[in-house]
């Protein structure tokens, strides 16, 4: 759950680097935990509160991309490895108190769009997030990033992620049968069953337990809701959804190294590539200018702290999940927990990558927990995804028009690409007609040439 700017600041309020004495040991040295009015007992608890805030991961992304073909199995150990190695990065390298792992929105993205909705094979759509990493880690290298944030307009930027968040809803929805297929009028509610009650259920428990700010409120709805579902097929009506297969085992890597690299490099699938690069490289920096604001995590300048490493560590992370067998790794809003929690260093990221290990191993347990039951993670994510939709300035027509374009489109065409897409032609198309074609940037025109593109050769 995001944390909300004022807790954050009350967090951010720590002794100034002369009210503090010198570091103790090596490991408050190095990640400089006492010079930035931190203790390492608060750096551990920051990261473990920042880790049961997002471990929810470990379980969702591998239901996300087995529904595009990725053994869960396979699809679990890749997770657990890519969050071990990029927050650990982001700890050692860039130092900075920020989770990166697997992106709700991109493995939809991937799954949902790439796989099941344009045909890739699960191994093609691996190699466009390859590509989509190694544009990204580019420019990350040569630090872009202000020429191309100037180019797209902010309501957009905002409205994509509100459509993301409607997106993941709206999946949660169908994959617990709340919502199903009608002949009459496309969708409707679901039968009135024992999967749709138990989901209900567990829904609504979810949404208390958020609302009473408990630490890890995503993970114990999900925990609560298989539990619920375990006598389903069993003490009353409906299919057998939970079923024991063990406590633990070898980790599975059957899904490394199988990304398609070079099938990835076709005109046809740029589109999907550009999207990938561009979702995930303003997740990034709207996480880390959220972060930094709100926490004081700034450098002298007042940007946000070793901003160029951060973005760095998480663009290769993007590249590297590919042939570990994940959609890309981005960083986490739900850091704001640990830095809530008064983390101010890397060694907050050099826990949680800890944490994530042993669960390399507990893939026969985790694949007990069934569809319904992530479900209402999902729905609640999309929920959390929706907050900037107060930040796009409905009032004025020429901006709100492509942003309410965006949001909708992504639910109603079962594809984030084209509400992206259409967003950006419709953006692109008012200007061009009411005579302000100068407001149209350059990366705006390209924006618009690759929706065309793939409108043209995918649909």
């Amino acid at each position: 759950m995001e944390p909300t700017s004022s807790s954050l600041a009350g967090k951010a309020q720590g002794q100034s680097p002369e009210q503090v004495s010198e570091p103790a040991n090596w490991l408050d040295h190095y990640f400089g935990v006492t010079r930035r009015g931190s203790s390492l007992r608060t750096e551990f608890l920051a990261g473990i509160a920042t880790f049961l805030a997002s471990m929810y991961i470990i379980v969702v992304n591998p239901a996300i991309l087995s529904d595009a073909g990725i053994p869960f199995s396979a699809a679990l150990s890749a997770t657990v490895l890519i969050s071990f190695m990029s927050s650990l990065a982001m700890g050692l390298y860039a130092r900075n108190p920020i989770l990166v792992a697997p992106g709700m929105g991109m493995n939809a993205l991937f799954t949902y769009t790439l796989v099941q909705g344009a045909g890739l094979s699960w191994e093609v759509a691996l190699g466009c997030v390859f590509w989509s990493g190694v544009l990204f880690a580019t420019l990350a290298m040569f630090n872009v990033r202000k020429a191309i944030i100037e180019a797209i307009p902010p309501s957009l930027r905002y409205a994509i992620t509100c459509g993301i968040g409607l997106f993941i809803t709206f999946i949660g929805f169908k994959n617990a049968g709340f919502i199903v297929g009608s002949d009459a009028t496309l969708v409707t509610l679901g039968n009135m069953d024992a999967s749709m009650v138990t989901f209900f259920i567990g829904m609504m428990a979810t949404a208390i337990l958020v609302i009473l700010r408990f630490n890890g409120a995503l993970i114990l709805g999900i925990a609560l809701t298989t539990l619920l579902a375990s006598p389903m097929g069993r003490l009353w009506g409906g299919d057998v959804v939970v079923e024991w297969s063990g406590l633990a085992a070898w980790p599975d890597f059957s899904a490394v190294m199988q990304v398609d690299i070079w099938g990835a490099l076709k005109v046809a699938y740029l589109p999907f590539i550009f999207v990938m690069l561009f979702t995930n490289f303003f997740d990034a920096l709207s996480c880390f200018m959220a972060l930094s604001e709100s926490a004081n995590l700034k450098d002298k300048d007042g940007n946000p702290r070793n901003l160029k490493r951060s973005m760095t560590v998480d663009a290769f992370a993007s590249m590297i999940a590919a042939p570990l067998g994940t959609s890309a790794a981005q960083t986490f809003i739900e850091s704001g927990a640990g830095v809530a929690q008064g983390g101010r260093t890397g060694l907050v990221a050099v826990t949680i990558a800890l944490l994530f290990l042993p669960f390399l191993f507990l893939s026969p347990l985790l694949s007990l927990v069934p569809g319904i039951a992530t479900a209402p993670a999902l729905v609640l994510v999309g929920l959390f995804m929706l907050a900037p939709i107060s930040k796009i300035e409905w009032a004025k027509f020429d901006q709100a028009f492509p942003a309410f374009l965006a949001i909708i489109l992504m639910p109603l065409t079962y594809s984030i690409t084209l509400g992206i897409a259409f967003g950006f032609l419709s953006f692109v198309l008012i200007k061009l007609f009411t005579g302000r074609i100068e407001e149209i940037k350059p990366a705006m025109w390209v924006s618009a040439a690759l929706s065309v593109v793939m409108l043209v050769t995918t649909h």
